[in-house]
């Protein structure tokens, strides 16, 4: 198995994922403080708002954090690779459009690029692009998703078999028992998004980090897939009435637009659940409380390890099991 964590320069192989224009330095360097891989998600900020919150990780941490671009979804693709290189950004993750355009040039900065993907051919492809490492998302994640619709336990050992470079698991991971899972399956470490909302280091509206907690599985729905545009929310007042919209026949126009990264900020900092979405993974249902990221990880890596030892011990008597069945 490949060691991210002598990779990437970090204690835990755990990284942050994306969270578009709601992404903010607080959380992200306490990430990368707590010994993960902090990510700022540009969305579709400008430049000079990205710009601000690197300035602001670079204050609050001097560990290692990643800038993540969704090709895309922003109309700054090469006003951010300037950026990112003009800071010396250590990794960059290249997630919704083809990365291999821009690799060669992130590689001629000694930049580690990470490619996001949801399916076996995207991941052979960017490891051929020359990506160094790959964020495997499964379908049960939150935000804009894959209309293939895989699942985190069949995606991650079918990529695994087809490429030679670190694997990453996103999608349904949010404890201990999640994060053992994922290495089982042979992933080298995990991406968290929906379980990072809910901790005291996340400026997110209290509404949004309660609703989580109080949330079972079934309350992260889909909206979208009636005009090929699937993403995973937490169920509210606006998802309610935006799934309305779609049965009487949403234009994708009118859904772009009220699907906007404006809406986002309404439900996620601002709180308005009538008017504002809030992304949110199946993971939800496992949300239980609001520690902070060094205690989460902590709790994690702990949790992973007695999973371990579970399994190995259950494993370990299967043919003491067979041997006296079969006296």
């Amino acid at each position: 198995m490949h060691d991210i964590c002598t990779l990437l320069n970090i204690s835990y192989p755990i990284i942050q994922g994306g969270m578009g224009n709601i992404s903010n330095a607080s959380l992200t360097a306490a990430v990368s403080e707590a010994g993960g891989l902090g990510t700022i998600g540009c969305g579709t900020m400008s430049p000079e708002e990205v710009e601000k919150i690197i300035l602001s990780m670079k204050q609050l941490t001097d560990h290692p954090f990643a800038v993540n671009i969704a090709i895309n979804v922003t109309p700054y693709v090469e006003e951010l690779l300037t950026l990112v290189i003009k800071h010396e950004i250590p990794i960059v993750s290249l997630s919704a459009g083809n990365p291999a355009p821009y690799i060669p040039i992130l590689h001629e900065h000694n930049i580690q690029v990470i490619a996001i993907v949801a399916a076996v051919k995207h991941a052979q492809k960017a490891e051929a692009a020359g990506a160094d490492l790959l964020v495997a998302e499964g379908f049960e994640a939150a935000g804009i998703n894959s209309n293939l619709e895989l699942t985190t336990f069949t995606l991650i050992p079918q990529i695994v078999q087809q490429v030679n470079i670190p694997v990453i698991a996103a999608g349904g991971i949010g404890d201990g028992k999640g994060l053992a899972a994922a290495l089982t399956l042979g992933a080298s470490g995990v991406q968290l998004g929906t379980r990072l909302i809910a901790t005291k280091e996340a400026p997110f509206h209290k509404s949004y980090k309660k609703g989580l907690i109080q949330a079972e599985g079934s309350d992260a729905i889909i909206i979208g897939r009636s005009v090929g545009r699937v993403r995973r929310v937490l169920k509210n007042n606006y998802a309610e009435k935006l799934y309305s919209l779609e049965k009487s026949g949403l234009s994708l126009e009118e859904y772009n637009r009220l699907t906007s990264e404006d809406q986002h900020i309404r439900g996620a900092i601002q709180g308005d659940e009538n008017n504002g979405f809030l992304n949110s993974g199946q993971v939800a249902g496992l949300i239980q409380d609001e520690p902070s990221v060094a205690e989460l990880f902590e709790k994690m890596v702990q949790e992973a390890n007695q999973q371990t030892q579970r399994t190995s011990q259950i494993i370990q008597s299967v043919p003491r099991s067979i041997s006296r069945n079969n006296k």
